[in-house]
């Protein structure tokens, strides 16, 4: 061949961000790979609650993709359109220009963006959570809502600055609530006004109960922990509206509040539905090796692909960190076998449990099926995310260290304006996206 055939990945999340790197490791020189992401960093999307609530500094969780990926050219641009038939990749870059790009084989790893409920005056009132900005933007809002209590002469609207509304009570939302809540108590607690008001957290999901994704076990430690830490857990129960004076439940029940945090859950990127190939609720069809059947040169991977779950037939592996990253990998190794280097195997996964971190010196996990509880889940907990993380463990195992034996700072840094996070931001090109 007289020019290197070209291999273009979309997302720089877990699929896209894993795919890359392997690829990169087995087939460097072999092709040319080009990764288009909208960002020039790899978020480390399960440590993202511990910036919110001041615990890490945001840099920690985005890994540069230029100094983890050798080998790949690094597109900063969005995915606008994929002509399948010519095979070419349409994207708009940081500054508006248009870009076309060649492929030979292509990964859609585009990932997931927030989802949506028809809720009046959710779009208009709920905080997201599924970015650095909105990590940022959440935690600023949080401690404003504490000093603008203090500042307050109203009863009624000191109760409801100091009360907070987590909807989801998934991963995500289970931990936003427990980081959260210690962040607004630590800034409560150096307002001496407020010991007449104390801080009230809601977790509330339609799901029986929380973690519902999860093993019972895990789901029953997280439960036990935030109940016994006064964190309010409505199961069965979401938002029927929204209010800027304050949310409806579900059960009727009207709760005064500024603060509604929306972790309902994700859906796949809308490019996959333009791409006018097969879906499934959303995501791209692919087999078992990760192919599109029909289209041998497209590869589709974590939230952005309905793979199918070789454990468990007639059903697709679900929309996690852990299936992405394993999915890109698998998905980097089957390109490179196409070319001749090594052999093309199917996906197949075997479950090696999950962590979920409570704050404090509180988590739970159950890793190979062993449930763990208290400070020893805490341990495996960091462990994981520490061997998980690309890069900067030293860095993030020192902010936790700080954070152990130092008073945590409460204090506002403006970054980030609402104006900046609207939770409605999940159209193509929007800075949610993620894997």
């Amino acid at each position: 061949m007289t020019e290197r055939q070209r291999v273009v990945i979309v997302g720089g999340g877990f699929a896209g961000f894993t795919a890359a790197r392997t690829l990169s490791r087995i087939a460097r020189g072999a092709v040319e790979i080009t990764l288009i992401n909208p960002t020039d960093y790899f978020l480390y999307l399960p440590l993202l609650p511990e910036v919110a609530a001041g615990i890490l500094d945001p840099r920690k969780v985005a890994i540069p993709l230029s100094g983890t990926c050798p080998g790949v050219r690094h597109l900063l641009a969005t995915v606008t359109s994929v002509d399948v038939d010519d095979r070419r990749v349409h994207c708009t870059d940081a500054e508006g220009g248009h870009r076309d790009l060649r492929y030979d084989r292509l990964v859609i790893a585009a990932g997931s963006v927030n989802k949506l409920l028809p809720v009046p005056g959710v779009a208009e009132h709920a905080h997201g959570f599924r970015s650095i900005a909105e990590a940022l933007y959440l935690r600023d809002h949080l401690i404003r809502q504490i000093e603008l209590a203090d500042a307050s002469d109203d009863p009624e609207e000191r109760r409801a600055r100091c009360t907070f509304v987590v909807v989801g009570a998934g991963y995500t939302g289970t931990e936003v609530a427990a980081q959260g809540q210690l962040l607004t108590l630590a800034a409560h607690r150096r307002r001496p006004g407020l010991r007449d008001r104390p801080v009230r957290w809601i977790l509330a999901d339609l799901a029986p109960r929380i973690l519902p994704e999860l093993d019972e076990r895990l789901s029953r430690t997280a439960h036990h922990t935030l109940s016994e830490r006064g964190i309010e857990i409505r199961t069965g129960t979401s938002v029927a509206e929204a209010t800027s004076a304050g949310v409806k439940l579900s059960d009727g029940e009207f709760v005064p509040t500024r603060s509604l945090i929306w972790c309902v859950g994700v859906r796949p990127d809308p490019l996959v539905e333009s791409l006018g190939l097969p879906t499934e609720k959303g995501r791209l069809l692919v087999d078992e090796y990760l192919t599109v059947p029909g289209h041998p040169e497209i590869f589709a991977c974590g939230d952005a692909a309905a793979v199918p779950d070789l454990t468990r037939p007639g059903e697709y592996t679900a929309m996690t960190a852990q299936h992405a990253g394993r999915q890109g990998r698998r998905a980097a190794r089957n390109i490179a076998a196409s070319y001749g280097r090594g052999k093309r195997e199917p996906y197949r996964h075997d479950d090696l449990g999950f962590v979920v971190d409570l704050g404090g010196l509180k988590a739970a996990a159950n890793p190979l099926g062993v449930s763990l509880s208290g400070l020893p889940a805490k341990v495996v907990t960091r462990g994981y995310h520490l061997l998980a993380v690309p890069r900067g463990r030293a860095r993030i195992a020192g902010n936790w260290l700080l954070d152990t034996v130092l008073p945590r700072q409460t204090v506002q840094l403006d970054l980030v304006h609402g104006s900046q996070v609207p939770l409605e931001s999940c159209a193509p090109g929007e800075e949610v996206r993620q894997s």
